[in-house]
């Protein structure tokens, strides 16, 4: 579990509650279902307008990552490459073949089993590239979906308060109802920008850094198998993956 993403949802709630209440506000006020159904509804509405069906539910998918992200160890996986290095030396590429069908990551899978089956270097470098690049695009938009429910849902949170503007301004010869109508209203747009900024914006942050993270192990990864490929040194090939270790 990712603690410090839920200390900091935690803490923004809390600082907001904690802020309310110390201005007179009562927390109920802040609860109103129409509102909340407007806001919400609309912007999951409009993501999904905009989104393919395989996209959107990637997207919810990787939702996970924000509370459990996986975790990329640069020192472990270093340590297996020279390892694959030192038994490819010893005993060719073959030795690496009940390794690659022991391997879960997919990409390490792949990359080894390309340096089993003994494909061109050049060939090797552009697969692993090309497959890199392109699991990087796929899992980068799926965050940008959380990017665009940012930047959907203070505007859907305003459209929410001028409907609520305009039921409230029905009862203006009643002045209670008029005033109760109008603070209504607003709570849209605080569910508008509360979700976006403490929320999606957030999370699709989260997701970023994580495709991040992703990314480097896996370039590293690919820089460490090329290395085996063109036979060098273990020695040698884990002194140019420690430069990866600055990047943690």
């Amino acid at each position: 579990m990712d603690k410090l993403s839920i200390a900091g949802l935690v803490i923004a709630v809390l600082a907001i509650y904690v802020g309310f209440s110390v201005e007179g506000g009562t927390v109920s006020a802040l609860f109103e279902l129409p509102a909340f159904l407007i806001v919400f509804g609309g912007t999951l509405g409009a993501v999904m307008l905009q989104s393919s069906t395989k996209q959107f539910f990637h997207a919810m998918s990787l939702l996970k990552w924000v509370f459990t992200p996986p975790v990329y160890d640069i020192d472990q996986g270093i340590k297996n490459i020279v390892s694959w290095a030192e038994k490819a030396r010893e005993s060719g590429y073959l030795a690496l073949e009940n390794i690659a069908l022991d391997e879960r990551d997919s990409y390490i899978y792949k990359g080894l089993n390309l340096l089993v089956d003994g494909a061109e270097i050049e060939n090797f470098r552009v697969s692993l590239e090309l497959d890199l690049e392109l699991y990087r695009e796929h899992n980068l938009r799926s965050a940008h979906v959380f990017e665009s429910m940012g930047g959907y849902s203070p505007t859907i949170g305003i459209l929410g308060a001028v409907l609520g503007l305009i039921q409230a301004l029905g009862n203006l010869s009643d002045p209670d109802l008029l005033g109760q109508g109008i603070a209504t209203a607003f709570v849209a747009t605080i569910y508008g920008v509360g979700f976006a900024n403490l929320v999606y914006l957030p999370i699709a942050n989260k997701m970023k850094d994580i495709i991040h993270q992703q990314t480097l192990y896996r370039e590293m990864i690919a820089e460490g198998l090329i290395a085996i490929a063109h036979a060098e040194n273990p020695h040698a090939i884990e002194n140019k993956l420690s430069a990866f270790r600055l990047q943690q």
